[in-house]
Order: C-alpha cells, then sequence, then structure tokens
C-alpha cells in the first residue's frame, strides 16, 4: 500500500477505506495490519562478504592478462616482476570492493533516517512506539521538531510547516494542509496535505493518519531504487577493458610469428620460446594500473585543495569525460539564502533602502521589514525563518534595526501567518496609539488596502499593482506585500478581521535565492569547453529559469518543462526534450534517473549533483554522482563518487579540468610506453627477417621494460595541464583509446626505434665487433628514454615546455639512464645481463642514434601544429582547439 493519490481523498473517505478511526487503532488489529503489511522499515538486502567482493573483481580482462604477465614472468626466472604485477592487481581488487560497499552504505544510510519513535494514537490513548511498529491506519501525532515516521494523510494541522527538502528538493519549509487536492499525478512536492517519512516538521502541530509504510513509502520507494540501479563503468575502465582485449590477440598473434621465424632460422626451441614469451611480458604494460593508481590519488590530492573529495578514484579521471552536468539549482548553483533583492515605492523599483533619506513612505516600509517578523537573535546571530531572516537582513542593512526600533515601537502583540489568510500581522504601540504592520501575499493583501502611502486615495491603483507584482513573479522572485494601518486602540477582540482591513499599502519587496558570484563564468566555461549545463530541481518553474537565464544556462524562457510535463511524454518525446531542454522543475526522484538515462542513450556522459535523498539513485545511475558536503544527507553522500565541500558549481568546472588533465597524462603514458613496446616487437620480429640473429635475450628484453615502464611512466602523472585543456570539447566515452593520431604514432614511432635499432646492430656486426648485443640492447633503452621526453606535450615541443616543468619526469630519465650504463660498466653485472663494455666512441654513436627519436618526434608535433597530420579531431589530448572543429563525435 502506498502513498498513491490519497491527497485527492477527503478525510472521511481515508479514513473509511483504512477501516479506522480518528481516535486510532484498537491494539488487536495493530497486531494483524503488522503480521499483514510487514515493519516499518527499509528491508535489508542480503550481503556479499568482503571475501565474495574480492574475488569478484579479478573477472575484468585486463586483470587477467595481468595475472598470466605475472605467472609468465615467474616461470622464466623473474620473480620481482611477478610480486610487483601481483601488488599492483591485489591494489586494485581492494579499491574494486571498497567501491562496491558504498552502494550498501547509501542503504544503510537511508535506513538511519527513520525516525525512532513515534507518538501515535491506540485505544484511544496516546502512545510512543517505536517508528517501525506503525501500520497503514494508525494515526499519529506530530509536533515543531518531530521526524515524520511514516507517509501521513493530514486528519488536522495547527499552522504546519515541513522541510521535505531532502526529499523533494524544495528550498524552503512547505506549509501543509488538510483539505483534498482535485489533481491528478502530483509530484511529493505539490502533495501538500501529505506529510512524508523522514520529513521534519519546522513548526505547528498536526494529527496524520498512517497510508504508507516501510518500501510502500516515498522513502522507501527511493531505497528500492538505489537498490535495484547499477553503477557504470568509467570511460577508462571501458577503454581499458576493450584496449586489454585487442593487446592479448595482438601479443599472442606477434609471440607465435617471432617464435615460429626464430625456429625456420635454427635457434634453440627453449631459446625462442622464452624470447616469445619475454616479448609477451614486455607489450603487456603492467606498471599501467600503478600509474593510473598514482594519477588519479595525485588528482584527487590536488582537488582536495580545490574543496572537492573524491570517494571513488576512477572518478577524477571520469570528470573529464563529461559532456553533461546536470546540476541541482539550490545551493549549487544559487546561495541557498533567501535576499531580498528588488523593493517597488512609490511606483518604481530600486534595488537598496535608506533609513535616512528623509521619504516618510521609505521609513514606514523599513519599519515594517525590521518589525513584522518573527527573528530572534542568538550568540549575536539571527535565527528565524528564511523569508523573514531575508527582510530582517534588509531592513538591518538599510539602517532599521530591530533592536532598537522595537525600543521605540514595542511589540503588542500579532496575527501569525498562516496557509489560508498567507498573511501575518504585528501590532505596536506608537506613542497613544496603535500601529499594525503587516505582509504577505500580494493577492490577498492589496484587496484590503483602501490608499497607498503618498498617494492621495485616487491615484490607488490594485491592478497596476498587482501587475507588478506578477511581472516580479516572472521573473523568478517570491513576492510579498507590505502595508499598515493606525489604530486608536488595540482591537477588541484581536483577530484578523478586526486588524487586517482599512490599510494602507506601503511597497513590494522581491526575494530571490540569488545565484553564486562565481558560477556564470563557470557555466561560461562548460559551454566552451563543449559541456551542457542543465539545471534538474524540486523547486517552482518560474523560479528556475529565472536563475537558469541569469546563469546563461538557457537563453529562453519557455525552455522550462516541470515534473507533470515529462510525466505525460513517451520515451521519443522524452529523448528528444532532452536534446532541447536545459531546465526541468518539480522533477521526482524516478524523473531524475529517467532523465539520466535519456541523457546516456543519447550518448552523453553525466555528472549529475544532488544533496537530497531524492538524488540518490540518480546519483548513482550517472557517470559521476556528486553530492553537497554542506547541505547534504548521507545517504546522497555515500551514492556519491565526489562531495563538494563548498557545494559550489564552479568547483566542478575545476575538478572537470583536472579530470581532463589526468586522462591526457595516461594517455600519454599508453602512447609512450605502446610505442616503446612496439620497437621492441618489429625489432625481434624483422632482425630475423633480414638474416640477421635474435638481437636481444630475454633478460634485455625484461630489463627494458622494467626501467623505461616504471620511473618515466609513473612520472607522467605529475605532468601540467596542456594549454587551453578546456577549449576543446570532452572526449566521447565510447572513443576508442588511440584515436586522434595515437595508433599511427605507436606504429611509426616502433618502426623508427626498430630501424635504428637493426641499423646499429647492423654497424656493430659489420666491425666484427663482440658486444654487438649490447649495442642493440643500449640503442633500445635510451631511445625510448628520450620517446618519453619527446611525448611530454601532445602538440608543444620540448623546447617551449622545457625541461624543468616536469622535475620528477627529468629525474626518472637520468636515473634510469645511470642504471643502463652501470648495467654495461659494473663488471658484476655483465654476466647476469649478459653485457660487454662499450667504447666511448660505441657509446656516443648509441646516444647520437636514440636521439634522433626526440627529433623525429618533434617533426610529427610541428606538422600537427599547421594541420598537416590527425587534422580530422586532433591528437590525443591536444590542448589546441583548433584540432576540434566540432564537439561529440
Amino acid at each position: 500500500m502506498g502513498s498513491g493519490d490519497w491527497y485527492s481523498s477527503e478525510r472521511s473517505e481515508v479514513l473509511r477505506q483504512l477501516d479506522s478511526t480518528e481516535t486510532g487503532l484498537s491494539s488487536d488489529e495493530v497486531a494483524r495490519r503488522l503480521e499483514r503489511y510487514g515493519p516499518n522499515a527499509i528491508p535489508e538486502k542480503k550481503r556479499r562478504s568482503p571475501l565474495a567482493l574480492l574475488l569478484s573483481q579479478f573477472q575484468d580482462f585486463m586483470i587477467i592478462v595481468l595475472l598470466a604477465a605475472a605467472l609468465v614472468s615467474g616461470v622464466i626466472g623473474d620473480p620481482e616482476d611477478t610480486i610487483a604485477i601481483l601488488v599492483i592487481v591485489l591494489l586494485n581488487a581492494i579499491v574494486g570492493a571498497v567501491q562496491e560497499l558504498r552502494a550498501e552504505r547509501a542503504i544503510a544510510a537511508l535506513r538511519e533516517m527513520a525516525a525512532p519513535d513515534a507518538r501515535v494514537l491506540r485505544d484511544g490513548q496516546p502512545h510512543t512506539v517505536s517508528a517501525k511498529l506503525l501500520v497503514p491506519g494508525d494515526v499519529v501525532l506530530l509536533e515543531a521538531g518531530n521526524t515524520v515516521p511514516a507517509d501521513l494523510r493530514l486528519l488536522d494541522a495547527e499552522e504546519l510547516q515541513a522541510d521535505e527538502s531532502a526529499l523533494t528538493g524544495e528550498s524552503t519549509s512547505v506549509s501543509k494542509q488538510v483539505e483534498a487536492i482535485e489533481a491528478d499525478g502530483l509530484s511529493p512536492a505539490d502533495q501538500l496535505n501529505i506529510a512524508f517519512k523522514s520529513s521534519l516538521v519546522t513548526s505547528g502541530t498536526a494529527t496524520g493518519l498512517v497510508v504508507a509504510t516501510g518500501l510502500a513509502t516515498e522513502m522507501g520507494r527511493i531505497a528500492e531504487l538505489l537498490q535495484q540501479e547499477p553503477g557504470v563503468k568509467t570511460p577508462l575502465q571501458q577503454r581499458l577493458t576493450r584496449f586489454g582485449r585487442y593487446l592479448a590477440l595482438s601479443v599472442l598473434g606477434i609471440c607465435a610469428i617471432v617464435f615460429t621465424a626464430g625456429l625456420l632460422q635454427g635457434q634453440p626451441t627453449l631459446l625462442m620460446f622464452l624470447t616469445a614469451v619475454s616479448l609477451a611480458v614486455a607489450a603487456i604494460p603492467e606498471a599501467l594500473p600503478a600509474v593510473i593508481t598514482v594519477s588519479l590519488a595525485l588528482g584527487a590530492r590536488k582537488l582536495t585543495r580545490h574543496n572537492a573529495l573524491i570517494r571513488n578514484l576512477p572518478a577524477v579521471e571520469t570528470l573529464g569525460s563529461v559532456t553533461c552536468i546536470c546540476s541541482d539549482k539550490t545551493g549549487t548553483l544559487t546561495l541557498n539564502r533567501m535576499t531580498a533583492e528588488l523593493f517597488h515605492l512609490a511606483g518604481e523599483r530600486r534595488d537598496s533602502l535608506q533609513a535616512d533619506s528623509g521619504d516618510e513612505c521609505e521609513r514606514q516600509f523599513g519599519y515594517a521589514l525590521a518589525l513584522n517578523n518573527d527573528v530572534t537573535r542568538e550568540e549575536d546571530s539571527p535565527v528565524g525563518e528564511p523569508t523573514e531572516l531575508a527582510l530582517y537582513q534588509a531592513a538591518l542593512a538599510a539602517g532599521f534595526d530591530k533592536a532598537s526600533l522595537e525600543t521605540e515601537l514595542p511589540r503588542l502583540a500579532a496575527v501569525p501567518f498562516d496557509s489560508d489568510r498567507k498573511r501575518m500581522s504585528t501590532l505596536h504601540q506608537d506613542g497613544v496609539q496603535v500601529i499594525a504592520y503587516v505582509k504577505g501575499a500580494p493577492e490577498q493583501l492589496l484587496p484590503l488596502c483602501i490608499s497607498a502611502c503618498g498617494d492621495s486615495g485616487r491615484d490607488f491603483s490594485i491592478d497596476q499593482i498587482l501587475a507588478e507584482a506578477t511581472s516580479l513573479a516572472r521573473d523568478g522572485y517570491r513576492v510579498l506585500a507590505v502595508a499598515r494601518r493606525e489604530l486608536v486602540s488595540m482591537p477588541q477582540p484581536l483577530e484578523e478581521q478586526s486588524v487586517e482591513r482599512d490599510l494602507q499599502f506601503l511597497g513590494l519587496v522581491a526575494l530571490i535565492d540569488p545565484p553564486r558570484e562565481e558560477v556564470p563564468q563557470a557555466v561560461s566555461d562548460c559551454l566552451t569547453a563543449g559541456i551542457k549545463p542543465m539545471m534538474i530541481t524540486g523547486d517552482h518553474p518560474g523560479t528556475a529559469v529565472a536563475i537558469a537565464l541569469r546563469l546563461g544556462i538557457t537563453d529562453d524562457e519557455d525552455a522550462v518543462l516541470s515534473g507533470d510535463q515529462l510525466a505525460a511524454l513517451d520515451d521519443e518525446a522524452f529523448s528528444q526534450a532532452m536534446g532541447t531542454t536545459r531546465v526541468f522543475a518539480r522533477v521526482t526522484p524516478e524523473q531524475k534517473l529517467r532523465i539520466v538515462k535519456a541523457l546516456q542513450e543519447r550518448g552523453e556522459f553525466v555528472a549529475m549533483t544532488g544533496d537530497g535523498v531524492n538524488d540518490a539513485p540518480a546519483l548513482k545511475r550517472a557517470g559521476i554522482g556528486i553530492a553537497m558536503g554542506q547541505k547534504g544527507t548521507d545517504v546522497a553522500r555515500e551514492a556519491s563518487d565526489m562531495v563538494l565541500l563548498d557545494d559550489d558549481f564552479a568547483t566542478i568546472v575545476k575538478a572537470v579540468r583536472e579530470g581532463r588533465s589526468i586522462f591526457d597524462n595516461i594517455c600519454k603514458f599508453i602512447k609512450d610506453t605502446m610505442s616503446s613496446n612496439s620497437g621492441e616487437i618489429w625489432t625481434l620480429l624483422l632482425a630475423p627477417f633480414m638474416g640477421l640473429p635474435i638481437p636481444l635475450l630475454p633478460i634485455h628484453i625484461l630489463w627494458i621494460n622494467l626501467v623505461t615502464d616504471g620511473l618515466p611512466g609513473l612520472a607522467f602523472s605529475a605532468e601540467p595541464a596542456e594549454p587551453g585543456i578546456m577549449s576543446r570539447p570532452p572526449r566521447p566515452p565510447k572513443e576508442n583509446i588511440f584515436a586522434h593520431g595515437m595508433w599511427q604514432h605507436i606504429i611509426w614511432v616502433g618502426l623508427y626505434i626498430a630501424g635504428i635499432s637493426i641499423a646499429a646492430m647492423a654497424w656493430a656486426m659489420n666491425r666484427d665487433a663482440a658486444y654487438w648485443q649490447t649495442v642493440v640492447f643500449t640503442v633500445l633503452t635510451v631511445s625510448q628514454l628520450f620517446h618519453s621526453l619527446a611525448v611530454r606535450s601532445q602538440t608543444a615541443s620540448l623546447l617551449r615546455i622545457g625541461l624543468f616543468t616536469n622535475l620528477p619526469m627529468l629525474f626518472a630519465v637520468l636515473l634510469t639512464l645511470a642504471l643502463q650504463l652501470a648495467v654495461i660498466y659494473v663488471p658484476a653485472l655483465n654476466p647476469i645481463f649478459h653485457t660487454q663494455p662499450l667504447p666511448l666512441f660505441d657509446l656516443a654513436v648509441c646516444l647520437a642514434l636514440s636521439s634522433t627519436v626526440l627529433l623525429v618526434v618533434e617533426v610529427e608535433k610541428w606538422l600537427v601544429r599547421r594541420g598537416m597530420i590527425y587534422t580530422e579531431n586532433g591528437p590525443a589530448g591536444t590542448g589546441d582547439s583548433s584540432f576540434h572543429s566540432t564537439g561529440k563525435k
């Protein structure tokens, strides 16, 4: 039994349907219903053991390839490599297992939000019982400070207001009513006679009938969505999975060719087997997981300094692939602080008030704002309802101090606000007379006015003022009218009819939760970077589109869809709306989830922000879920990948920049290591076909793989971001990792390295040099170090970026060169590595040949900068927007 359409039924009808009375159920009936409906709790899903979670991480294809490489390394006598690979794989498995535990924690946090106890009428008497024991038909008593224990249809309410922001996204407390609402398909935000489970009663009292418990409540439906919703693989994980498959197949084919060619040449079978296996190990970039982990960890640490806390490490790179950011409005795009921004006095708009202006009408207007509220000061800070705080702050800023004014005009009484009148009045002693200040909704207050301050009476036009109020409301403002009345004495009896009549209109005040100052620039940066910003909020459509227009999210004031409009769309129309609409208001949790899914089906990679329980399923489904750190719920944070510590949209854009930089650096490592491995493969493959012996021994291949992929590979993670990184569109998530010229680079650079290595080998053998194998070994190793320096930038020259902008890379290259020289010249290492000392002339030739790799790659980058090669999309990770003429491909 769910909340359904209980809001459209009269109280008597709801009681009849649930076979209950206003005095509640009997204890025997509660027991029967508890057996039928079960406890008012979110049931726990059977959890997998930590060991099962850990073992499930070893199903990834790239992990299986690495484990095979570890096994082969152990067989051929290289235990250090085996241990290194196993440690890397285990660490990755632990990270993956921890990631899967997050969803279970989100459900646990949702359970904890349930109210522990409830005041309920049973057998005609009030009792305090555990909220888990509530059943449909129970009558619950509510008062300020209570957490609502189940979904309730309100039977009676006295000035009841509830904070439903965690559930609906509504930024202010909602005034509740008991009357039935004649409408179909209302979203929870518009069901004003329903109090929802886990919302907070901020003021008033009420009696409510339980209409839904456990998973049947709105909160329970969200928990069910969260349990059912699978996580989404990051673009990097998708690319690496494909990369692992292709790589494994390619390596097996090449190894078979090398093994066969060696046998045909008459080489020993065991030697060729070890050579082929060593080549397979060398071709697998086992340092890749370590490079990715270090890059992501450094990025996460950097983002923490920018107020972004990364909960799921792959999310750092994921940010770089984002094509669409779906953001909540309140607190993320705006300040989450109601502010009096405009005033309408004497027929004109003003953006401020002045206490010393000498204008009597302005003075009275300021008095009304300062005195007609229930704001108090606690520990030197004002405390009160958000709208009243905004009026108080506006008056104080203009010089109207409530504390000092109350000594001059002490408060005598008040007629409090209620949802029917939509007005509030306060009465103050003013010498021998009494003055009443009234504020409220313009359409409710203006008909009670007979004149306006400063007008003769003949000029007072209610229609004109209402038109101005309507105009302000269309601009997204919440509009209040302010009036006053002078009385000879306190009216008797003190009630609305005796106070709120014959009023003098003072002015209008327009309130809004204003945009954050830095957000318009952040939105502009998104658009420049080819990222589509969208607003998805539970707030009113008028307010949503007004803020969106200010921020530049949309330039069409009619381009907004409400939850009711979305519900009426079929799948095809819904998908089309995702391509044309940027602002969505009054949306339900299912609709948020549907929006994310529809965008993903259109090929978008979605970042979704949220703070409420209602956001959790969409946060989990999105490519990256971003929760709020200041106003967010635990449920949203547990379902998210990243938490904004300052709740600021601009922080997301900074994180996107960091994500793009990290992905660029991972691409640079793959480009570097695969080009180097390609050089080794081509050398071993081509030499036998040229009538030359096998150039390298297995120990040489493993050494080259260790020193050239290890330290220089990790140093790529410290590479600064490319210039113009936010001036290019995002990479499509399904795009091949070898796109933008990378595969061409890997092939031709590999062939070039093989060419100079075989040339050096032939040169040494023609001179009958016994150390010819050491010559090949050295050229292959050092040429890969020069290549690492060359690909630090995709387009910029090394001379332009400088050697010292990445000190870890410079240190790694120099250290690797020193290790290579030690292998050649330290006598104790010669027998281990089967090397011989090179004469200085031969060493110089090796270094000179190797350095030409840097020169030819610089020529490639020069051609790229002039648009002569790779012109269709630009090279991978390029920082120059000129190589990307369009956004998504």
